[in-house]
């Protein structure tokens, strides 16, 4: 079974506040890109991970497509697996690819042992490994051609979809600065806020006006720390993006382009 974890981007990222469980609250529009790993899950006689390309940046009892597998097996009592990931994603990036690879893990072996799953309960197994984990059971059935993806509330858990008719059209480039932010940092380096202009608001308005609208609120205490990635984001301007912007905690950025630029 092969499937194609996808990375994410983020139009918009607002810290509202901070939850009792430790998390906060945001508000983000995720919206899927063509950049994926390469997953393949076969029955085995013992579970192993193999990986390949870019390096996942933990051990095999760490990685998130173990951990999906080991929640799965304890629920359905699966067999073992043999699991090969290429990763094509880069890790402490914003992209969300240990996310997405770990809900696409769920979704090739609800495939591979005809588990029958419904997407609700695919999503309830996603949430237990992470918060933007269930965006990634919905990402490949969303029409991103015509702009669509999820309005995301809560700890990014709370979706609803979304069309945003402005990107249809528009190109992702995406830039890769030298540099690895951990989520932890970025958020230690924010401060929680309610703005009166709700983020949907914002999305409904002019590409060309979101340059000083739609903002991510890890750019501030990111780019003063490690201002290389400030940069790559001004370079995509001078390129001609109509928009661009730090993805996630970063260090990721993405630019909007008309047409083949």
């Amino acid at each position: 079974m092969i499937v194609y974890p996808c990375a994410k981007i983020n139009l918009g990222l607002r810290i509202i506040g901070k939850r009792r469980d430790g998390f906060h609250n945001l508000e983000t529009f995720f919206f899927p890109t063509q950049l994926t790993d390469i997953l393949e899950v076969v029955e085995a006689q013992e579970t192993t991970l193999n990986t390949y390309g870019l390096e996942p940046g933990c051990s095999m009892a760490d990685n998130l497509c173990v951990k999906a597998y080991e929640l799965m097996r304890k629920e359905y009592s699966l067999p073992p697996v043999e699991i090969h990931l290429y990763k094509r994603i880069p890790v402490g990036a914003g992209l969300g690819g240990g996310s997405a690879d770990a809900s696409f893990m769920i979704i090739a072996l609800n495939k591979l042992f005809s588990l029958d799953l419904s997407q609700d309960e695919m999503v309830k197994v996603a949430a237990a490994l992470g918060s933007d984990c269930p965006f990634f059971i919905y990402a490949s059935e969303l029409d991103t051609a015509a702009g669509e993806g999820l309005y995301a509330t809560g700890r990014g858990d709370k979706l609803e979809r979304m069309t945003v008719p402005q990107l249809k059209g528009l190109k992702i480039v995406l830039t890769f600065p030298p540099v690895f932010v951990s989520t932890a940092e970025a958020y230690r380096g924010v401060k929680p806020y309610k703005s009166q202009i709700r983020l949907k608001e914002t999305l409904l308005c002019s590409v060309e006006e979101w340059k000083s609208t739609l903002v991510n609120d890890f750019e501030k205490s990111v780019f003063k720390k490690y201002p290389l990635i400030e940069s790559y984001k001004n370079q995509l301007y001078d390129k001609g993006a109509i928009y661009a912007s730090m993805s996630g905690s970063g260090s990721a950025l993405f630019g909007l382009f008309v047409g083949d630029q």
